[in-house]
């Protein structure tokens, strides 16, 4: 009872921490974190376990499916190379820059182990960078960038961390026996993700109810990540490579009602497993702390210290290297694609390293006995929290100065394509001379002129009568309510109703102006 109570708090709690977020316009991750410090203090907290296989599966498979669900496909294929550079090279680089450090201020860490600590705070978590980025507007590719490296990074570096805790396992590491290994388990998450997408919404075809759909998602999602890692191919790229998938599959055959009740589900469920798991590693921290002499205490802040400012370094130098091979490449042998970013949009992406929920699962999946865990736990957290901190709440101020313009791709082709949406609505209408038909037809013949009168082409976010709608809506939901409050309908016949004009409020506001 205890233990609910808590949890119970700790969400009323991160609700409120959200809304602050969104006022000041920062990393709602980053007071998370500083959350999770908070309670490794709080005396006589609940010291509740998680079984470390249980981790990974829980924190990191429905947000990566909830993120590649959202990814555009075709910007992921124009912006491959800036992508592929982060996932591969940066992760790479980063893991061996922190497993040195780490080698040299503990000498008594087997390297084994110093790869496990640098493939743990390698990957950048995006999701606290776009929440920044969602009250400053960006150039579309930096947001595509960092979207793509926040799915395909945890891949890279989740096979790093396999392999390196299967070498501090055995006490051995063989390459050849490695290899085989390592590109079964990327070419088998590629391949199996696809499929089983397909296989999937073939199936969901018959299931419409909101309820049952919805779970049947969150278990397809656990049960895709637990069948991958017991055949042993990667986890992270068959969720991503399934979500890719099922989002283009999917927009046909799922009914609207559906659509709209899964995305606020997931959307609160992703919210919750941030909450839960800063919250889990936040109660680690308190007994790690307790256990330590002063002495301790100040090796284990060198050794936090010393990689944070490795993990920011080598982003930055990494970021900036590579945008200058790439503008000499493309100044001597020809563009060749995209041209390569500009220095303030790499200083961008290069300040957007935040680490996160991914970090947080990594840490907490280690096995009890894994060699210095608590120094590893303890700096993982605290690499997450300098991040989010001291990156993530300055994120905002960087940008405001460096004032990168956008020329809003995707709003461009959000109107051209409502204009060819309308003029396939008012197509529709033909041969119909019903009343009805002809006061529709009106409405998008109406929207259709000022789409014709736009330079580039461009519709109305919203039809005419939409605001009328909106206050047909409002006059319509007051009756009901004074009905109700009178006794004339009880409320059973009120929540029909209510649903009925929520339904048509919907379909007369714009996506913006009911996202809160």
């Amino acid at each position: 009872m205890l233990i609910f109570e808590w949890i119970a708090g700790v969400l009323v709690v991160a609700v409120l921490l959200a809304g602050v977020a969104r006022r000041l316009g920062a990393p709602f991750p980053a007071f998370l974190a500083i959350g999770g410090v908070v309670l490794a203090f709080v005396p006589q907290v609940p010291r509740p376990g998680l079984d470390p296989d249980l981790a990974l599966a829980l924190f990191l498979a429905p947000v990566l499916l909830d993120a590649a669900y959202d990814t555009s496909l075709r910007d992921l294929r124009r912006n491959w190379r800036p992508i592929a550079g982060l996932v591969v090279g940066a992760v790479g680089v980063t893991t061996v820059a922190v497993a040195l450090v780490a080698r040299w201020l503990v000498p008594d860490m087997p390297f084994a182990a110093c790869i496990v600590l640098g493939a743990i705070v390698a990957p950048p978590d995006a999701v606290a960078a776009l929440s920044v980025l969602a009250h400053v507007r960006l150039p579309h590719r930096l947001v595509t960038i960092l979207k793509g490296e926040s799915l395909f990074n945890d891949a890279s570096s989740l096979l790093i961390y396999r392999l390196a805790l299967g070498a501090v396992a055995t006490g051995s590491f063989a390459p050849s026996e490695v290899a085989p290994t390592f590109l079964i388990g990327v070419v088998g998450g590629l391949a199996a993700g696809p499929l089983l997408a397909m296989l999937y919404v073939r199936l969901m075809r018959r299931v419409t109810d909101p309820p049952s759909a919805v779970v049947l998602q969150f278990v397809a999602t656990f049960g895709l990540w637990l069948a991958a890692e017991r055949v042993e191919v990667s986890g992270v790229l068959t969720v991503v490579s399934f979500g890719l998938t099922v989002s283009r599959l999917s927009p046909q055959t799922v009914p609207a009602h559906l659509r709209i009740t899964s995305n606020t589900v997931w959307e609160t469920a992703v919210f919750v497993l941030n909450v839960l798991a800063f919250v889990l590693v936040g109660l680690q921290i308190g007994p790690i702390l307790e256990g330590l002499s002063p002495a301790e205490r100040h090796h284990y802040a060198l050794v936090a210290a010393a990689v944070f400012g490795t993990t920011v370094a080598v982003r930055l130098a990494w970021v900036l290297g590579a945008r200058s091979v790439a503008r000499l490449w493309h100044r001597v042998l020809g563009p060749s694609g995209p041209p390569p970013i500009g220095l303030r949009s790499g200083t961008t992406v290069a300040w957007c390293g935040m680490r996160g929920v991914v970090t947080i699962a990594l840490a907490l999946a280690l096995p009890g006995d894994f060699p210095h865990r608590d120094l590893v736990v303890l700096t993982a957290f605290c690499v997450v929290l300098g991040t989010l901190v001291i990156q993530g709440l300055t994120l905002r101020p960087l940008l405001a100065w460096f004032s990168l313009g956008d020329d809003d791709p995707v709003g461009h082709e959000i109107g051209r394509a409502r204009a060819a949406a309308y003029r396939a609505a008012r197509d529709s209408l033909d041969g119909d001379d019903s009343p009805h038909a002809e006061a529709l037809r009106r409405e998008f013949d109406a929207a259709l002129s000022e789409a014709e009168s736009h330079d580039e082409g461009l519709a109305p976010e919203s039809l005419p009568a939409d605001g009328l709608r909106r206050r047909a809506v409002e006059a319509a939901r007051g009756v009901i309510l004074d009905l109700r409050d009178r006794g004339e309908i009880g409320d059973d016949a009120f929540f029909r109703l209510e649903e009925e004009l929520d339904w048509t409020e919907l379909s007369a506001t714009p996506r913006d102006e009911v996202v809160p």
